[in-house]
């Protein structure tokens, strides 16, 4: 019976911590949205893009834009892999290990490609627009650290 109690406060334990995760990660996935319209509009609207450009970066971004969905299908695969395991496991073992290996290799596969779209974008610009988008994209990634 001892055994029983234990494994129950550590399936709520885990399950209470994937929660947290989950809740983290819906944040960090909703806040992204803003970041990236604010970046798309002052790429737009601030850098006096030429046609070719804006013709070139709506293609890159709409590349990036299905990428980036097919990264994210993949990171809520590996949280509904990771939901499961907690569900059924009595320790965080060999499954659970598993499915948070799944979800940081999806993590990092869209930060990935969102440093490859990135660079992709740099290429497009001129040397002066190059400037001021490294400033944007270096203000974005520091914001949280001041």
């Amino acid at each position: 019976m001892k055994v029983s109690i234990r494994s129950a406060i550590v399936t709520i334990v885990l399950a209470f911590a994937a929660g947290i995760g989950g809740m983290w990660l819906g944040h960090q996935l909703l806040a992204a949205p803003s970041h990236d319209q604010s970046l798309h509009a002052m790429v737009h609207e601030e850098l006096s893009l030429t046609p070719e450009q804006n013709r070139l970066l709506d293609t890159l971004e709409a590349d990036f834009a299905a990428r980036r969905q097919t990264a994210e299908g993949e990171m809520r695969k590996a949280n509904v892999e990771l939901a499961a395991a907690i569900r059924t496991s009595e320790i965080a073992g060999p499954t659970v290990e598993a499915a948070v290996r799944h979800f940081h290799s999806a993590m990092g596969a869209l930060q990935t490609e969102t440093i490859a779209h990135v660079f992709a974008m740099r290429k497009v610009l001129t040397p002066d627009q190059r400037k001021r988008f490294d400033d944007r994209i270096g203000e974005a990634l520091t914001a949280d650290a001041e």
